[in-house]
């Protein structure tokens, strides 16, 4: 008996030099229960790179759980002056 993992689909944003040899936007497909620290792994991103992160406009933390239809963007660290 085979048993299926649900999946959930979520719209992935990368940003400044996140983006670098990668996308700017894509839909993804990621086991159901995944956390955004999660994502940054599977993505092969440099966690350490990774400073903010907003799911559906909203500030949240890696250990963040993604849900079906959620929007998660990515950034670097940003400066300005």
């Amino acid at each position: 008996m085979s048993v299926s993992s649900a999946k959930i689909k979520i719209f992935l944003k990368l940003f400044a030099s996140l983006r670098l040899d990668r996308f700017d936007t894509a839909y993804r497909e990621y086991d159901s229960g995944t956390s955004v620290a999660g994502v940054i792994r599977i993505e092969g991103l440099p966690e350490k790179e990774v400073t903010l992160m907003l799911v559906n406009g909203r500030h949240v933390e890696c250990d963040h759980t993604l849900a079906d239809g959620d929007t998660l963007a990515l950034f670097p660290p940003l400066g300005g002056g």
